[in-house]
């Protein structure tokens, strides 16, 4: 014969024992408390909630004798009621955190006006054009403007360029309809020096930017249309030491402390007449492999020399007692050398990504 069963002790079993889930849930507390994102709180949530202790009890139940599984339940759920409830209270308020830094994070000031279109920027030419017209601003000269459609006898005669000279062909110079009407676009800014001789009176301190055309294809070194700027000096006493100087300026303005060096040569308008070359600013001549200057250590400037004594008498200037000097370059030219474009289609070709690298200064 058996001996009878004694009854089953639910508070025998480890797992079961009230001060080991008091202490579950006490450690499930705290654990929740200290995580400070909802990560670690999901891995505190795993750590004491899905498989801690009071997972473990839960799993006991159902071994226990049906008499005893009641008040196991009943300690069990109240243990798990409090780790669920902690968790949920703690998950709230880093929740409400969350969301109150996405807040402050993706904050949009709704009353600033929106740019609805990208914003474009100052064309580099101009930007170096103004550069150039400060130069000689600073120097006490005046700027000086005229049309860009001219007639023959300001674009050719009155500078000295005769009827037979090779720029008065079509093929280079660009003739408005009707073709012997007498006009044509400007192939140089130096008709805005004859109008400023003809209607002023020495002396004349002038600079003269702006538009050119002349017949040339487009490709990485020419283009129909371009830029220059011409200065004009005209005054008692002028002579070359006055252009040198204007012009040693001029280029330690623009490229810094280099030498200019001159070479003699031959324009209608200007007689003497030279070629002015700068010390590359780059090698400053002492690399042969040099890009700018193909290691020459030399770039050229441009032309200039003494205003030639029949264009002063053209624009009703006595040349016995005024002199003057004048000398030119193109402006597309210049940026090219300050800022290393070798491309000249790329200046022309409008594009936003191109001239937005030069901001609003060069």
């Amino acid at each position: 014969m058996s001996a009878p069963n004694n009854p089953y002790d639910p508070v025998r079993v480890a797992a079961l024992d009230p001060a080991t889930l008091d202490a579950a849930v006490a450690a499930a507390d705290a654990a929740f408390a200290a995580a400070q994102d909802l990560e670690a709180l999901k891995a505190a949530r795993l750590a004491h909630l899905d498989r801690g202790q009071v997972a473990q009890a839960r799993r006991e139940i159902g071994a226990l004798p049906p008499a005893a599984k009641a008040e196991a339940g009943k300690r069990v759920g109240a243990a798990l009621a409090a780790v669920q409830a902690a968790y949920s209270a703690r998950e709230a308020e880093l929740v409400a955190h969350r969301d109150a830094q996405i807040l402050v994070q993706e904050r949009v000031d709704v009353s600033v006006p929106a740019a609805r279109r990208p914003l474009g920027a100052r064309h580099p030419v101009e930007l170096t054009m103004e550069r150039l017209v400060d130069v000689f601003v600073a120097m006490g000269w005046e700027v000086a403007e005229g049309p860009e459609v001219e007639s023959e006898w300001m674009n050719f005669d009155a500078l000295n360029l005769g009827v037979d000279h090779p720029a008065r062909q079509m093929q280079d110079t660009f003739f408005v309809d009707p073709p012997d009407g007498g006009l044509v676009l400007r192939a140089h800014t130096s008709p805005v020096q004859i109008r400023t001789m003809l209607t002023r009176t020495p002396p004349i301190y002038v600079v003269a930017p702006g538009k050119v055309f002349r017949t040339d294809d487009l490709d990485a070194t020419h283009t129909p249309v371009f830029h220059q700027i011409e200065c004009l000096a005209v005054d008692k006493g002028l002579t070359m030491a006055h252009l040198r100087g204007s012009i040693d300026h001029f280029v330690r303005a623009m490229f810094g402390d280099v030498r200019t060096r001159v070479r003699a040569s031959y324009f209608p308008f200007t007689e003497p007449s030279m070629e002015t070359d700068f010390q590359c600013f780059v090698c400053r001549g002492g690399d042969e492999a040099c890009r700018m200057c193909g290691g020459s250590g030399w770039i050229e400037l441009g032309g200039s020399g003494m205003v030639n004594r029949k264009v002063l008498q053209a624009c009703g200037i006595d040349p016995d007692v005024y002199t003057g000097f004048a000398f030119g370059f193109g402006i597309e030219r210049a940026l090219q050398l300050r800022n290393g474009v070798s491309d000249m289609r790329d200046i022309v070709e409008g594009d936003v990504r191109f001239s937005g690298q030069f901001g609003m200064a060069v």
